[in-house]
């Protein structure tokens, strides 16, 4: 029996699905659909004729045979990278479709589709020197919220104690699940060339939900979630709705990271029980990876760039903007006050917390103003945030 190219037009569209969608996804595979039908008719005459193809037999002489070897911590990625072929990822991507980088790819250039999504298709706006090393060690450090948390052993607290316990722990839960929608968001972006980008991607969506799980269920356990809050969430669509990736990188992994990241490094003193420490301790690992990829990529950004004077003015820009993101965080009295309450021992103690929280703040600004440093450029003369921490009694 042959296959001729009409028996294989698309399946008839239900009428409770003619949505506006469905018919311009229809309509776009209609129109990309006379190679797709040409290469299956093609292999479905010869499997008739019971011929074998066996193209796949034919190798990439420059690469193959050149196995890879493991190192003394596995077969990791910078191990097969060393063959040259498929560890060298291009400057800029020139593949819009799914095949591995190193594959063997060229004699199918024009039967290939081509994936729109792929956007983020320049080495210099995602790469980071370090991915690889924090690839493997995410792998290496993933803890389970189930079992790694010694749940049973949660104390209770005094009940002001524990209200700003769970309101700590609703914002972080808030935050934690946009933080892993912004890399998803970008991650399918990319194309497979960059396969070490999205590999490390893919553990901080991980992470953040981990995160979130984490927080709701202490929360939950030690009362309940309390409140949501305006600020918070306007912080978290200028994140989401970035316009590129690399602005988006910046608001989310060097900028509202590295709030939360003080704020897990805090928690020795913001803890009230060793089930808290151990989250906040555990916790800490994770957001130092997102933390630390932000500053490398930022610094490749810049080195890379062909205007680096262009460049290092446009993450002024993102800095301009993003510090006020995330002062609106900080004027927050769902964030603040909890924080006070638990770094002063209680409700009635809650201006020496404050003190505390102004610590807290001069903490923050002087290690963000060390990252962006890190990256290569100087934000300490133009930081719009105040350095000392602007919430104090009024005289």
């Amino acid at each position: 029996m042959s296959v001729r190219v009409q028996d294989l037009s698309p399946l008839p569209v239900a009428a409770n699905l003619d949505d506006e969608g469905l018919a311009q996804y229809e309509a776009t595979y209609t129109s990309r659909f006379q190679v797709w039908a040409e290469v299956l008719q093609r292999n479905v005459e010869n499997i008739h004729r019971g011929s074998y193809s066996l193209h796949w037999l034919n190798t990439d002489q420059a690469n193959w045979g050149k196995r890879a070897k493991p190192s003394s911590r596995g077969m990791t990625y910078t191990d097969i990278n060393r063959i040259r072929g498929y560890g060298d990822a291009p400057d800029k991507a020139e593949w819009f479709n799914f095949a591995p980088r190193g594959a063997v790819r060229e004699p199918y250039r024009h039967e290939m589709p081509v994936i729109e999504e792929y956007t983020v298709v320049d080495k210099g706006e995602l790469w980071a020197d370090n991915v690889i090393t924090l690839y493997e060690e995410a792998k290496a450090r993933q803890w389970n919220a189930t079992r790694d948390i010694p749940w049973e052993e949660l104390e209770a607290l005094p009940e002001d104690l524990e209200k700003a316990t769970c309101q700590l722990c609703t914002f972080l839960t808030e935050i934690e699940f946009a933080a892993g929608d912004f890399p998803a968001k970008w991650m399918y972006r990319i194309p497979q060339d960059f396969l070490e980008v999205k590999s490390f991607l893919a553990t901080q969506i991980m992470d953040e939900a981990r995160h979130q799980e984490v927080f709701r269920k202490r929360a939950i356990a030690g009362g309940g979630l309390l409140h949501a809050a305006p600020g918070f969430e306007w912080a978290l669509t200028a994140i989401l709705n970035a316009p590129t990736h690399t602005m988006g990188t910046f608001l989310l992994n060097l900028l509202g990271e590295g709030l939360v990241l003080s704020i897990f490094r805090s928690g020795e003193m913001i803890a009230k029980t060793h089930v808290d420490k151990e989250i906040f301790r555990r916790c800490l690992q994770d957001e130092a990876r997102h933390v630390s990829y932000g500053v490398l990529e930022f610094k490749n950004y810049l080195d890379t760039h062909p205007n680096r004077a262009a460049a290092e003015e446009q993450m002024h820009r993102f800095c301009d903007i993003g510090e006020q993101v995330v002062l609106s965080a900080f004027v927050e009295p769902a964030l603040i006050e909890p924080i006070a309450v638990l770094l002063g021992g209680g409700l009635k103690h809650i201006d020496q917390g404050m003190e505390g929280v102004a610590h807290m703040w001069r903490m923050f600004i002087a290690e963000y103003q060390q990252r962006c440093k890190a990256a290569g450029f100087d934000r300490s003369t133009r930081c719009t945030i105040p350095a000392e921490f602007p919430w104090g009694k009024a005289a």
